[in-house]
């Protein structure tokens, strides 16, 4: 079976996580940061907490792929969302990803995204969805390279 093309680090293409706000469940955050930590044998990966009214994070990352997290964005599984993974590093775009936090994302930068995405229709606490949004990442880095890890 073929795999998907190399995300490694050669292609110098950078996969960025924000968050907007402190964590209070540090094991949640942890979770993030273990996620993160393994993608990075995939492609260069950082997470970072910002806050929106020192940090322009669209104009900071004008050619990245923009995709927040908002509960009315389009749902995906986990092999639509590799597929998305997969189209950025053909397109030799950088992605970047944003998590709101208590309030959401700022209303200024929604329609600066070039995704809205919703990991379910349920409301979970942000520090989940940092981590459940880091290890899909994980998972479609893998996926794109043929790893057993999404068995």
């Amino acid at each position: 079976m073929r795999s998907a093309p190399c995300f490694g680090h050669t292609e110098g293409l950078k996969l960025l996580l924000y968050f907007i706000g402190k964590p209070r469940e540090p094991h949640s955050n942890a979770m993030a940061a273990e996620f993160v930590k393994r993608a990075t044998r995939y492609m260069s990966c950082e997470m970072r907490e910002i806050d929106p009214r020192r940090f322009d994070l669209p104009a900071r990352h004008p050619a990245a792929r923009k995709i927040f997290l908002d509960p009315a964005g389009k749902r995906m599984d986990s092999g639509e969302f590799a597929a998305l993974v997969g189209k950025a590093g053909l397109e030799a775009r950088d992605l970047v990803f944003l998590v709101g936090g208590h309030d959401g994302l700022p209303p200024e930068w929604k329609p600066r995204a070039d995704l809205l995405l919703s990991l379910s229709p349920m409301t979970m606490p942000h520090e989940l969805a940092r981590a459940v949004l880091a290890e899909q990442i994980y998972r479609a880095l893998t996926m794109l390279r043929g790893h057993p890890y999404p068995r």
